[in-house]
């Protein structure tokens, strides 16, 4: 080999190692984790956490994660149960949301998001906003004039009350002029009952995470007529509200929290290892699929991002009397 040719190697290998990701460091490959998830199998957030999961231990980013479920009154039981049972703890974490917020509010739960450790905000969750095909609702539009004509009879079907298809449901009443404290919503426990509610003709329109309802609409037992989320996403034919001329934003956005009191150094690695996970190929494609847009912030973002949010959540409950 030539003293050039050497010289240009050398070049391009210094090159190729600068564009590398850095490497995890050893503390997060050797992470064995437990993540709960404050709500029943099958929800968004034991989907989240057993994503998670999946995807942490396919990239090496934690040799091993459990997933345990802790169901309960939006998410406050799980959330107290972890407060309790986590602290300083290096490998345990806890699956949080928007509705969780709400619930922390409504049901002046002993412990909010201030006695956990944000990590990391993960993924949002577009709400969809739907009338049945045999509605006389072609558009956004005409769902608004039909809340002008009566705000009372416009009802609407959705998860808990206090959580984000309550709120988003506030807010279109909001935006059509009216009282959002006169909302008619009726909350049900499962996405499959609001969707008998609706094909039965019991609701005028429902709100829940399009992934939810994504079958029904590409099948066109659902009209979708607009979607909270801030910008078009692709696959989703529907538009934002924004989009139409409304003034309305709402993610139901999904985080991932440690314990309280950990430390500094076990905080910048569970962030690591969780950045590691929501950046790589496998993640990006299992979101795509579940049709949740990548919502990512880290610790400190997320942080201020909370307290954002809880102030906002907590004026939009206080409007339709769910909070004082």
């Amino acid at each position: 080999m030539t003293y050039l040719h050497s010289k240009l190697v050398a070049a391009w290998l210094t090159a190729a190692v600068a564009v590398l990701p850095a490497a995890l460091p050893a503390q997060a490959q050797d992470l064995e984790l437990t993540i709960t998830a404050p709500a029943g199998a099958g929800g968004g957030w034991d989907s989240a956490a057993r994503s998670l999961q999946d995807v942490m231990m396919s990239t090496g980013a934690a040799r091993s994660v459990q997933v345990i479920n802790v169901p309960g009154a939006g998410g406050t039981v799980g959330l107290a149960q972890f407060v309790q049972s986590a602290e300083g703890s290096p490998n345990q974490m806890l699956v949080g949301g928007i509705t969780m917020v709400g619930a922390i509010i409504t049901n002046d739960a002993p412990y909010d998001l201030t006695k956990v450790t944000p990590i990391a905000r993960l993924t949002g969750d577009p709400l969809v906003i739907v009338v049945p095909s045999s509605s006389p609702y072609k558009t956004m539009a005409d769902l608004i004039e039909g809340i002008k004509k009566d705000v009372g009879r416009t009802i609407w079907a959705g998860g808990s009350a206090g959580g984000a298809d309550h709120i988003l449901a506030a807010l279109v009443t909001q935006a059509a002029g009216e009282d959002p404290a006169k909302v008619n919503y009726v909350a049900y426990s499962g996405g499959g009952e609001s969707l008998a509610a609706m094909l039965g003709g019991q609701v005028t329109a429902g709100v829940s995470g399009y992934g939810e309802w994504q079958g029904q609409i590409e099948s066109g037992d659902l009209r979708a007529l607009a979607i909270s989320y801030p910008e078009p996403i692709e696959g989703i034919e529907a538009k934002p509200l924004k989009e139409q001329g409304y003034d309305i934003e709402l993610v139901n956005w999904r985080g991932i929290f440690a314990g309280p009191g950990i430390s500094d150094a076990d905080k910048a690695t569970l962030s690591a290892a969780v950045e590691k996970t929501v950046k790589s190929p496998e993640w990006q494609e299992l979101i795509k699929a579940r049709g949740w847009a990548d919502y990512y912030a880290s610790s400190d973002e997320f942080a201020t991002f909370i307290a954002t949010e809880t102030d906002r959540v907590h004026a939009i409950l206080s409007s339709i009397g769910l909070a004082q």
